[in-house]
């Protein structure tokens, strides 16, 4: 282990897009970063998602501000990320099945929200996407879009180490000193090996959250559950496919350049890094999601994973565990004045002074949790200035090439995009 400890104004810990994109925050405000991942970037659940740039009409009726929030954040990230992004479109279809209500529903709700919806017929919705099942009685056109994550997480990172920031994605934390309330050294394995004395912490690892917490003695509850994604070889899928009714396993088909990804399960588990990968989940998600688009069953399966969800736990019981309700993120301010008000409201009162973590969310809104934790985390250092990540875009965003390039440096290859990064598309 080195012998001198470093001394940032800032450790983030987790590198996937909260994470880097919080260290790319603060490090266009001027504060110095070090960003600690375990296992190379986009290894937990923003690298293990099915991709997909939420326009917000999934949530539209069930929670209103959530989807205002994911239609502004979709529009962002289009301008500033580049090829980070995938034009595709969404289409939210109703089979003959299907519950018109809730179409009509959904389509009044996203019309109240503000997010675009264009109506059509079976028979047009076919002629647009061959192939769709002869089921389908109906679909509105709204714009969702897909994330290549991989490259998402390694562009944030990109920004963050251009302004100074350290980005070590091979540096597991080992231990935490807490002295006098406050976190006074960080221990770091891995490639780092070194000791960490930062002036604030932050603690962005997602479905770990609770287990990082505990190593400075604050409790984060967390409730992750397990979903399933399956990569079929399917060339030629324009549109992100959803089927309109109450969100249930196998309802999304997310179109790559040859192939698509259906998903995915809701299923507790205890244990983020040790749990079942059932067959039944495949299998039940394939069947689903056949009856969109029956080819589907038969395709061959390229490669199959399965990624953690990190659900707050005090949230998801107030919920009751509706899968068709958005899930907001959680500022958790730790301090034992952690009742200030940030945006959304600090909770946690824990008593660790320079220590906060941020929970739940969605990869759509990963700019906004950023820029929220970097309001509170430079109102405690006393550093001014306002967050430029809305307007600033990412490095290397017009070039697949450059993008790819920052996954190899940081090791940040997810599943999710396997068969787009590297290949300059």
């Amino acid at each position: 282990m080195n012998s001198r400890p470093a001394h940032p104004d800032v450790l983030v810990v987790g590198g996937g897009a909260t994470g880097t994109g919080l260290a790319r925050d603060l490090a266009l405000r001027g504060v110095d970063v070090t960003l600690a991942e375990r296992d190379g970037l986009s290894a937990g659940a923003s690298g293990r998602s099915h991709g997909l740039l939420h326009s917000g009409a999934r949530y539209a009726e069930s929670d209103p501000e959530g989807a205002r929030e994911c239609l502004e954040e979709n529009r962002i990230l289009r301008d500033i990320g580049g090829a980070c992004v995938r034009e595709t479109r969404g289409l939210f279809v109703q089979l003959a099945d299907d519950d018109p209500h809730y179409f009509e529903a959904k389509r009044a709700a996203c019309e109240d929200v503000g997010i675009p919806v264009d109506v059509i017929d079976g028979e047009t919705a076919r002629d647009a996407v061959p192939g769709l099942a002869e089921e389908v009685e109906r679909a509105m056109w709204v714009p969702d879009a897909v994330v290549v994550p991989s490259r998402l997480v390694a562009a944030n990172a990109a920004a963050a180490r251009d302004r100074g920031a350290e980005i070590l994605p091979h540096a597991p934390v080992t231990d935490m000193t807490v002295e006098n309330g406050r976190i006074a050294s960080v221990s770091l394995g891995g490639d780092a090996r070194k000791t960490v004395e930062p002036t604030y912490v932050v603690n962005a690892t997602g479905a770990h959250a609770g287990r990082i917490a505990a190593m400075a003695g604050v409790t984060v509850p967390m409730r992750p559950t397990r979903g399933v994604m399956v990569s079929i070889d399917y060339d030629g899928l324009e549109p992100v496919l959803n089927r309109c009714r109450d969100p249930a396993d196998g309802d999304i088909i997310v179109p790559h350049a040859d192939e698509a990804v259906l998903g995915t399960t809701s299923v507790p588990v205890d244990d983020p890094d040790d749990y079942e990968r059932a067959d039944w989940e495949i299998e039940q998600t394939v069947a689903e999601c056949a009856t969109i688009l029956p080819a589907v069953a038969e395709a061959d399966q390229v490669r199959t994973w399965w990624g953690v969800r990190p659900l707050y736990e005090p949230e998801e019981s107030a919920r009751g565990g509706g899968r068709g309700i958005s899930r907001g993120f959680h500022l958790l301010d730790h301090a034992a004045d952690g009742n200030e008000e940030s945006s959304p409201p600090a909770l946690g009162s824990d008593g660790v002074e320079n220590f906060a973590s941020i929970v739940g969310g969605k990869l759509t809104t990963y700019r906004r949790m950023a820029e929220a934790t970097a309001d509170l985390v430079c109102d405690r250092l006393g550093v001014d200035g306002e967050s430029t990540t809305a307007t600033t875009e990412l490095p290397g965003e017009s070039d697949p090439s450059t993008l790819d390039e920052y996954v190899r440096e940081f090791d940040g290859q997810g599943p999710t995009d396997a068969d787009l990064v590297g290949t300059g598309r």
